[in-house]
């Protein structure tokens, strides 16, 4: 025991307490603390304790600036104890944004990029990547990693790797990747109802492009995809269910039925632990042009059951006339912060309970409130002028990424 007289230190402190001090610092802290004792470093690499640190990270959404003149960015917040920051691209120096890398999948900590024809894992936190070892394709064949998750029972990171043939007749395959391990396992889709060959391929088309199917929200052990209705996957269920999910344990597929009303844009999210859905609605004006007006937001209610329920909606003039208000408040400041109106939603993210950010006309992204009140104009570097809000979400890490052979 130490000598009461003196200053107890963390030292002195049980190992367990020691512990759950350091699982509440910030990754960089907890850096710099395994530099600082030898006990530090043996509790802070223990895998139990790694995974346990990030799942008390904050999920937070990721902006593309599009490399003018910033790339990938963690959004924070805007309060003034808070700084956005910059996810790094690979090539020091990198200027041209049609060079930066583009962003398929994150996981714990982990994402997974595309650079030149391809695809690396990164640690923005420990400033590591690796390469990934590419799929056995034939000539001419494209790919895609469409999904990535820790596999419960080995505790394993795979991908979900699609490959393709663009130009001939498009044939699609599906693989499974071990991230250490330099050998794709080729894989079937395993469904409770059969699927024919044609069904199977149709399915594989709507997960493989990024464009028509947005990265999958990853909750309860499960991956979880929401294509666009574009893509015709309700089409393969007769318009029953139109969610695709990957249990990750068992890594098979099975369907999920999606809010009653139709929507043409929309898209999956995680909703604090909780799967959300957010969909568009469509309106036409004189000219004859097509714009999405509203965003409605609905809610897992109960999630074996397949219930949703509506949350609340954001009204594309209630959020104009905010900013109009917004910008009234501004006058005083040397530089008006936005003058290009609210014409039309993209995209949408959600903070907390009460804050969302949402991104319109194509480079511009608000901070708002539920009600649809602006709070604020993001901006996520000097000069930003055109930014995109990514369907992305990154909890930081200090768990290393498994070698490979």
């Amino acid at each position: 025991m130490p000598d009461r007289r003196e200053a107890t230190l963390l030292e002195d402190l049980p190992e367990e307490i020691i512990d759950k001090i350091l699982k509440g610092l910030p990754p960089k802290d907890v850096g710099r603390c395994r530099a600082v004792s030898t006990l530090w470093r043996s509790i802070t690499s223990i895998p139990e304790f790694m995974l346990e640190h990030h799942r008390r990270q904050p999920l937070l959404p990721i902006i593309d600036g599009l490399g003018r003149p910033a790339s990938f960015v963690l959004f924070r917040g805007a309060g003034a104890d808070t700084s956005n920051q910059q996810l790094w691209p690979f090539i020091p120096g990198l200027r041209h944004y049609h060079l930066k890398p583009t962003l398929s999948v994150t996981c714990d900590g982990f994402l997974i990029l595309l650079e030149q024809n391809k695809f690396y894992i990164y640690n923005p936190v420990l400033h590591k990547r690796a390469l990934l070892p590419y799929p056995q394709a034939g000539e001419n064949e494209c790919s895609n990693i469409i999904g990535f998750y820790r596999h419960q029972l080995t505790g394993e990171y795979r991908l979900l790797w699609t490959t393709f043939r663009p130009l001939s007749v498009v044939k699609y395959s599906l693989y499974i990747l071990t991230v250490g391990s330099g050998v794709p396992r080729h894989i079937r889709i395993r469904m409770p109802t059969v699927l024919s060959p044609s069904a199977e391929h149709k399915l594989l088309g709507a997960l493989c492009y990024s464009n028509y199917c947005p990265p999958p929200v990853h909750l309860g052990g499960s991956l979880h995809w929401c294509p666009f209705s574009v893509c015709g996957v309700a089409d393969i269920t007769g318009g029953s269910r139109d969610i695709v999910v990957f249990d990750t344990k068992a890594e098979s597929f099975r369907w999920m039925r999606s809010p009653d009303q139709a929507y043409p844009n929309r898209k999956l999210f995680d909703m604090n632990g909780t799967l959300g859905f957010w969909g568009s609605s469509i309106k036409g004006d004189a000219g004859g042009c097509l714009s999405f007006t509203a965003l409605d937001i609905w809610v897992m209610q109960d999630y074996k059951a397949e219930i949703w329920a509506f949350k609340y909606r954001i009204d594309l003039s209630t959020v104009e006339a905010s900013r109009q208000l917004y910008l009234t408040s501004c006058k005083g400041k040397k530089k008006a912060p936005l003058r290009s109106t609210v014409q039309w939603f993209n995209d949408m993210a959600v903070l907390n309970e009460h804050e969302l950010l949402i991104m319109f006309n194509d480079k511009h992204v608000l901070r708002c409130n539920t009600d649809g009140m602006v709070l604020g104009l993001v901006n996520i570097g000097k000069s930003q002028y055109c930014m995109s809000l990514t369907s992305h979400r990154f909890q930081e890490s200090i768990i290393p990424i498994p070698s490979f052979p």
